[in-house]
């Protein structure tokens, strides 16, 4: 009982909070986890490092999504986890 009032405030449902995990969530998470691993890692030039900061803010879900499967190759050993 105390859900259903909980999903219903505004006038959302469950649908609705969803797709707004979906749309805004995911999304949101995979940006901060691409900036967090980018930021804690090391890398041979520190241009690099500085050029994919740049793509993860200026292209938030493309950026974050390109660093996780390109960017991350790039980090020296001593970082890779």
């Amino acid at each position: 009982m105390i859900l259903n009032s909980l999903l219903f405030i505004g006038g959302l449902g469950g649908a609705e909070l969803m797709l707004i995990l979906f749309f805004f969530g995911i999304p949101a998470i995979l940006w901060l986890w691409a900036l967090i691993d980018l930021l804690t890692s090391e890398f041979e030039n520190s241009i690099n490092k500085l050029i994919w900061v740049l793509v993860i803010v200026f292209l938030p879900v493309l950026g974050a999504l390109l660093y996780l499967f390109i960017g991350r190759k790039q980090k020296t050993g001593l970082s890779t986890r």
